[in-house]
């Protein structure tokens, strides 16, 4: 583990659900989980040894011995240097807004994908490092490391290009696998659709993920590990035409 790695607490009271954004933020490089609590009777235990080595809390909304987000405020009050990161199934306006109210980093709704994790962590990982370079920041500066005043620009129309190591027509197979299927499918099905590896399969799968054409579903296999399943979900023409 690198000095430089920044340490999370995960507060989740589902084993599975916490061994899978475990696996995520141990292919996140720069993060390392310090500890799991399935209370804030442990929670409050990790932190009372470990507070040092953690930055980042991952804090379920729904947590067996708290009433609603009554940890989060007790995070702020006693741990305010701490940025927590609410990953939960409450969709309700009232709850996100006293989350956002209590400062919340992020936001994320389960079943959280791997990609807007990743995302989550990397911005975390920007602000951080861009707030820990200086004394004082201008506007602009400011502005910059928080990704703010640069709204996306709206895609272009007609075929998109492609990365280095994404194929058109490699591509379309993926995709034409997935039309034909009753149900999200696994990377080693569509793998097995298409003839390639399964490697293959995930790479193009993860690449329509981040093109918001194809999401990815947590589900468990016939072993109870957990699997990721994907689906269409967005228009796949522009990826399809030739440029």
């Amino acid at each position: 583990m690198s000095e430089l790695d920044y340490g999370i607490l995960i507060i989740e009271d589902d084993f599975r659900i916490a061994d899978i954004h475990r696996v995520f933020i141990e292919r996140s490089p720069g993060f390392r989980v310090v500890g799991v609590a399935k209370s804030a009777a442990e929670a409050r235990a990790i932190l009372e040894t470990q507070a040092t080595r953690i930055q980042l809390v991952l804090l379920d909304a729904y947590i067996p011995d708290v009433q609603g987000l009554e940890l989060l405020w007790e995070l702020r009050r006693e741990h305010g240097r701490l940025d927590i990161v609410m990953i939960t199934a409450a969709r309700e306006v009232d709850t996100i807004q006293e989350a956002l109210r209590g400062g919340v980093f992020d936001y994320l709704i389960k079943p959280t994908e791997e990609a807007r994790m990743a995302q989550m962590l990397e911005r975390f990982r920007r602000e951080r490092a861009a707030l820990a370079a200086r004394d004082e920041m201008s506007q602009e500066e400011l502005d910059r490391a928080l990704a703010r005043l640069r709204p996306e620009s709206a895609p272009a129309s007609g075929p998109r290009q492609l990365p280095k190591g994404i194929d058109r027509l490699t591509l379309r197979t993926v995709i034409e696998a997935l039309k034909r299927a009753d149900e999200p499918l696994t990377a080693m099905e569509v793998a097995r659709a298409m003839g390639a590896s399964r490697s293959t399969a995930r790479r193009y799968l993860e690449f329509l993920v981040s093109v918001q054409v194809v999401v990815a579903e947590l589900g468990y296999g016939d072993v109870g590990r957990p699997e990721r399943r994907y689906r269409l979900v967005g228009n796949t023409a522009p990826w399809c035409e030739e440029g």
